[in-house]
């Protein structure tokens, strides 16, 4: 055997491995993901992979009771373009012809490589014409749209017709990658282009920029990248490759990652760019035709990088995207055109910073007046005045000098105010953002990366913390709010509506910026103390609304760490929360995990074979009850670190949807019911000396219960034991 062949047994190895998986049947994504730990497929086991990926295994024939007329009003325009993509020889003298006409009229012709091109049979080719012209026509039908070319269909059914696919199963892979990859309004001035922009503007702003000042709007030039996801450009065997990995993902907003990374691997090209605005659109319209098989891999890990630096909100807020359910897209009404950068939920700004680790850490900057601030704030907030903008320029620029300095005192430090991503914080009404919004812009026209808005401003954090009851003594949320003016006003009476106010007798505690302007004019040495001293929270104590939490001290944030110290850990050095314990009544249900709406997009599993995977542990059926109090027959599985909860689907016998996956030491309350012991309600959190801060809340109907939390108790005190050791 020549040296270069001998890694070829584990290769053939793991793919023996995936063969047999897929042949056996039952074979859920999880179980494929495993196994390829992405590798490229082989070409023969394609198609099995991505029907499990699109869940479309075991789906009957929808063309089943169609009457096959092929008589819509656009039917010759779908007829030549799906033969274009069968017949080679006809799409040459087509294209020439094409080409000559466009070129006499000084347009340019975009059409697919002939080398990907199907090589079919002569005999073969009318029956692959009819299936994939029946195809559309149905899908046309029965979605009630009208068909046009540059819908770009056509290059997405590309390399669902290379895996020669019969037609049932290739008009249920069609369907579901539009239903689920593709998202709505993906047309010119769109809703998903000026998201993409956003998070271009979030991660290059000096590239966004640039585009802007050329007019060049993603529209313009990724259309067909997202219509098509890359087919339209990509040769073949790159878009079979692209594929494996973005449909194993399972994450439709990946896509906007892999575009974004084009984007930036031509960052340098563009920004020397001297040609036209038409020459500049093609070179990038174009621009994924250069990525070799080769690429892939960076292509994805840099893809997974962008992604794993961007703030959860860009998928929950927008997650109406895709999916065939309309719930929700009502109350989604904001205009993305209108929007001055990326906007970032006040939950997810909670709980950011809380986090351990990697991850997306905001910078909170509070623009509100100072005697708003100071009637109640964010307590890890950095105060920048937007009124001193216009009012006073030059303490406007020293505040910034200010803000930027404690910004990377904090992160330098660790402290939990601490953060790359800065998020500006208005009231949250309109009319009072206005000088906000032009501090937003400051920054943006500096070229900062990582720049967003919270969203509703501080009016939607009191509302927020007021919805998960944060006075409540089982929350760990209190903390988060501060007064530096001696006020004692409630959250619930500021929701209400009445605005914070400040004292007026001008006695209070000055703001961070008067204060740190001060400081830097008089050139005190003591600037830089000052700055990190307020970032940890251990100056000049301040009046904080009473939610029965200790605030830390400078001793307790100095101190050594001793052996009685359960820091960080659940059920450690607080009170015992987990115990089954009687429910006073139903928590609000706002954070309930099992917020995804539409069951297409969820994984789809095999029960029993999970059941029978050596780590579950446990398998309790239930029900799972939702708080309008619909029950849902399920599963409980308990792994040796987590507990899955899989619904069954009524129409599929054996499978079901993974409902929630929870790590068993997030697990911060187990409660019943005193009249119905067996409904059992499981809430999962982060709990610490500070308190407990509820993120999840769980309900489950389980037969013998007892030895249900039981089991489950058991198994979460060996983790933390574990954790601890």
């Amino acid at each position: 055997m020549a040296e270069g062949e001998e890694a070829l047994p584990p290769s053939s190895s793991w793919e023996k491995d995936l063969a047999d998986a897929l042949e056996e049947g039952g074979c859920d994504l999880e179980t494929v993901r495993n196994i390829i730990q992405g590798r490229q497929l082989p070409a023969d086991l394609r198609a099995k992979v991505w029907k499990i990926a699109l869940n479309v295994v075991g789906k009957g024939d929808s063309l089943a009771s169609w009457d096959g007329s092929l008589d819509l009003p656009e039917q010759s325009i779908i007829h030549k373009d799906c033969q274009e993509l069968i017949d080679p020889i006809g799409a040459i003298v087509q294209r020439n012809l094409i080409q000559f006409l466009q070129k006499a009229i000084n347009t340019v012709y975009i059409s697919v490589p002939i080398s990907d091109q199907l090589s079919v049979p002569e005999e073969e080719k009318s029956v692959l014409l009819l299936d994939i012209e029946s195809v559309i026509t149905f899908y046309c039908k029965s979605r009630n749209v009208k068909y046009s070319s540059c819908l770009g269909w056509i290059h997405l059914l590309k390399p669902l017709v290379h895996l020669r696919l019969p037609r049932s199963d290739l008009y249920n892979c069609f369907y579901a990658i539009m239903n689920k990859f593709i998202p709505r309004d993906c047309f010119m001035k769109g809703r998903p282009f000026h998201l993409f922009r956003l998070l271009l503007q979030y991660h290059e702003p000096e590239l966004c920029s640039f585009l802007d000042t050329k007019k060049m709007t993603p529209d313009s030039y990724a259309l067909n990248w997202l219509g098509s996801l890359f087919s339209y450009y990509c040769s073949a065997e790159v878009t079979q490759a692209i594929w494996d990995g973005y449909l194993q993902q399972a994450d439709p907003f990946f896509i906007y990652f892999l575009m974004l990374i084009i984007l930036v691997n031509a960052k340098d090209v563009i920004l020397a760019q001297e040609s036209d605005k038409e020459e500049m659109i093609k070179f990038l319209e174009t621009s994924p035709a250069n990525l070799d098989l080769e690429d892939i891999e960076d292509l994805f890990s840099l893809a997974q990088y962008y992604c794993s630096k961007t703030p959860a909100s860009f998928r929950k807020d927008n997650h109406s995207l895709f999916g065939s359910s309309l719930l929700g897209l009502k109350d989604d009404d904001t205009d993305l055109s209108q929007a001055l950068c990326l906007a970032v939920s006040v939950s997810e700004i909670l709980q950011a910073n809380q986090q351990q680790g990697e991850g997306v850490r905001f910078f909170v900057v509070d623009c509100r007046p100072a005697e708003q601030y100071n009637a109640g704030h964010l307590s890890t907030a950095f105060h920048l005045d937007s009124d001193l903008m216009l009012q006073n320029p030059s303490e406007f620029a020293q505040s910034v000098k200010s803000l930027l300095e404690a910004q990377k005192q904090s992160i330098e430090s660790g402290s939990i105010a601490g953060g790359e991503h800065l998020c500006f914080m208005g009231s949250g009404r309109e009319e009072e953002d206005m000088y906000m919004n032009m501090v937003l812009a400051h920054f943006l026209q500096k070229n900062k990366e990582y720049v967003s808005i919270a969203k509703g401003g501080f009016m939607a954090l009191q509302q927020h913390l007021a919805d998960i009851n944060v006075e409540g003594p089982e929350n760990g949320y209190g903390h988060w709010i501060a007064s530096t003016s001696g006020s004692r006003s409630s959250i619930n009476s500021s929701v209400d509506g009445d605005s914070p106010n400040g004292s007026s007798d001008g006695k209070g505690v000055k703001s961070l910026v008067n204060k740190m302007t001060v400081a830097l004019k008089t050139k005190s040495v003591n600037v830089k103390e000052k700055v990190i001293s307020f970032i940890e929270n251990t100056s000049t104590p301040v009046d904080r609304i009473p939610f029965n939490i200790p605030w830390p001290d400078r001793a307790s944030l100095e101190r050594h760490v001793s052996s009685s110290d359960r820091v960080g850990k659940p059920y450690r050095g607080v009170k015992p929360v987990f115990s089954i314990g009687d429910e006073e009544e139903y928590d609000t249900d706002e954070i309930d995990s099992s917020s995804m709406s539409d069951d297409d997009r969820k994984e789809v599993v095999n029960i029993q074979t999970w059941i029978n995977k050596p780590d579950v542990k446990y398998n309790f059926p239930c029900n799972e009850v939702k708080e309008n109090g619909h029950m849902f027959p399920s599963h409980l599985l308990v792994t040796a670190t987590h507990m899955y909860c899989l619904r069954e689907i009524p129409s599929r016998k054996g499978l079901a949807y993974i409902q929630s996956r929870q790590a068993l030491n997030s697990v911060v309350k187990i409660t019943s019911k005193k009249k119905h012991p067996e409904l059992i309600t499981f809430k999962y959190g982060n709990s610490n000396t500070s308190g407990i801060e509820i993120l999840a809340v769980e309900r489950y109907l389980i037969p013998n219960a007892g030895d249900a939390t039981k089991a489950i108790k058991q198994q979460i005190m060996k983790v933390l034991d574990a954790l601890e050791s």
